[in-house]
């Protein structure tokens, strides 16, 4: 417990500054150091054929978002097929099947990192570096750019449309995408990366450009005569992927294995790195919008969700009546032991990382279960950018279902909530429940297609947790799983891609829509959201449409489980 509460407070005290930061970089306050900076951009504005000063409306944002995708997207599927052929292979590594290099691209493109494949033995050292850690810094400030641009609409104060009372939502401006994306990476992430990368390194972390040496095995019995140890810039992709809530690992293990997580400190330094940027973007809100007191409603309905989340998973883990079984160490790097193990799960579950230091298979059944949990909601500090989004949307739906238990029309700042915006929240509402549960009930009613390592109900869990973590931009996963076949590449790209874009942009549209109509003035029966009430209100909208709407298969998974072994 007490690491749990060094490792937040930490994580606290360093995003609390860079959120400032953060906030003082998306409003384009002048600041020192734009000198430097601005000899980064204004190149990269020019080869984009970009106007720095020119606004986008609701539309041109969404579509340079997609098309920016659709371009990374060829560019990264087309290194994956061809890296045998291409330069940086001293390992000769040969080039990706078609559907794994297409799950591999949909699954770095999203933010979600859901690896089919151990990346030391499948990519090149290009490959790593290009289409792994590459998008690893774009992909999460592409996210973070819709997150603020939905901020900029939602606290437009006189938007043109709405003072001329057209509610022509094309007349709101929300910034200029590619403006944004590159100074969120040339200001933000990869300054924290070089600087996560150097200290890394200092722990042992690989970060060379030369092959792997050849090692003889100590015992003779494994019948190798010699092995070939895998190294590489491992240094600076670790860094990416966990400031950037990405989660990927250089080797199979992610960061169980002692090259990606040798020391101590390098675990302690990963886990605030998992945290860091989250809730960076928790404190900005408050500076970037004016509205402190509404910066500190998100910050701590996440902050309750979090140490609610991380204590019960740790008491799961490490000292309920199931943890007291020996057997539950298997799978955990006892460099670590159960509470280390619990933390980093419960961690990075809840920001939408995916990495991990033990396996989560091996988790006690109720851990898994809370692991899922934290997924499902995806709001407890939450992927970049898509952790946001999908507060905004609880939010939302708080706001009307508050006004409908009050009496009043439902409205937010002074903007009416009406039907076509309730319509795109349910239809956000629907596509989670109706893509899980569906590809799930395929998958163990087909014969053949789950590949599943436990016939029983942690063999449902180990199916239902594949595809959670794909949809909420997680990207961990039940290791027993036999993910690596033609139907789980597929179906699972599908399921990523339904849960990273219609997340990220129909909460823009939304707030472009409300932006558009007039401003009535607050007063005292105005719905005040940024009150405990609401809060506590607010806590409840989440766990009524995450827990109870996913009980049924939750209790056939993880809490059957559990009492399985009660009976053992």
């Amino acid at each position: 417990m007490t690491e749990m509460l060094v490792i937040i407070a930490a994580s606290l005290l360093l995003a609390w500054p860079l959120g400032l930061y953060l906030a003082r970089v998306m409003r384009g306050t002048p600041m020192k150091v734009d000198v430097l900076f601005h000899w980064i951009e204004k190149p990269l504005y020019r080869v984009f054929g970009v106007d720095p000063s020119r606004s986008m409306s609701w539309r041109g944002y969404a579509l340079a978002f997609v098309l920016s995708n659709v371009v990374v997207a060829v560019l990264t599927q087309a290194v994956f097929m061809t890296q045998a052929w291409l330069p940086l292979n001293p390992d000769q590594i040969p080039n990706m099947r078609w559907d794994t290099a297409l799950h591999t691209m949909i699954s770095f493109l999203t933010n979600t990192n859901q690896q089919h494949y151990s990346g030391q033995a499948q990519l090149s050292y290009l490959s790593q570096m290009t289409g792994i850690t590459g998008l690893q810094v774009v992909t999460p400030m592409m996210g973070l750019a819709l997150a603020v641009a939905t901020l900029r609409a939602l606290f437009s104060r006189a938007p043109q449309a709405a003072a001329t009372g057209t509610g022509d939502d094309r007349q709101v401006a929300v910034g200029n995408y590619y403006v944004d994306v590159v100074r969120l990476c040339v200001r933000f992430l990869l300054p924290l990366c070089l600087v996560w990368t150097l200290v890394l390194t200092s722990q042992g972390v690989p970060s060379t450009m030369a092959g792997g040496p050849q090692a003889t095995p100590i015992d003779a019995s494994a019948g190798m005569a010699e092995q070939k140890l895998p190294l590489g810039p491992v240094a600076a992709m670790v860094a990416a992927k966990q400031l950037g809530a990405n989660g990927g690992g250089w080797y199979g293990p992610n960061s169980s294995f002692p090259l990606e997580n040798p020391t101590p400190l390098s675990n302690a330094l990963e886990i605030v790195g998992i945290l860091l940027v989250p809730m960076a973007v928790i404190f900005m809100i408050g500076a970037f919008t004016g509205r402190r007191r509404f910066g500190a409603l998100v910050f701590s309905c996440m902050l309750g969700m979090s140490l609610l989340s991380t204590g019960a998973m740790m008491w799961s883990e490490g000292h309920s009546a199931s943890a007291a079984t020996p057997l539950l160490m298997e799978g955990k790097e006892v460099r670590f032991g159960a509470d280390g193990t619990a933390l980093w799960a419960a961690v990075t579950t809840q920001v939408s990382n995916g990495s991990v230091n033990g396996m989560h298979d091996s988790l006690s059944p109720l851990s898994g279960g809370i692991a899922m949990v934290n997924m499902l909601v995806s709001a407890i500090w939450g992927g970049i950018g898509c952790g946001l989004q999908q507060f905004i949307v609880y939010l939302l739906l708080g706001v009307f279902l508050a006004g409908l238990m009050t009496g009043r029309t439902p409205e937010l700042f002074g903007r009416k909530l009406e039907t076509p915006q309730v319509r795109l929240l349910a239809l956000l509402v629907l596509l989670q429940p109706i893509t899980l549960l569906v590809f799930t009930a395929i998958t163990l009613a087909v014969p053949g297609l789950a590949g599943t390592s436990n016939p029983g109900f942690h063999g449902i869990s180990q199916v239902f947790y594949e595809y959670v973590s794909a949809y909420a931009n997680n990207g961990s996963g039940f290791e027993g799983l036999g993910d690596a076949t033609l139907w789980w590449n597929l179906s699972c790209s599908l399921v990523l891609l339904l849960g990273r874009f219609p997340l990220l942009i129909i909460p823009l549209v939304v707030a472009a829509q409300l932006a558009a109509k007039r401003q009535a003035p607050e007063s005292a029966g105005s719905l005040q959201i940024e009150t405990p009430t609401f809060a506590l209100t607010l806590v409840s909208v989440i766990v009524i449409l995450t827990v109870l709407q996913f009980m049924p298969a939750l209790v056939l998974g993880p809490i059957a489980d559990h009492l399985s072994l009660g009976l053992h």
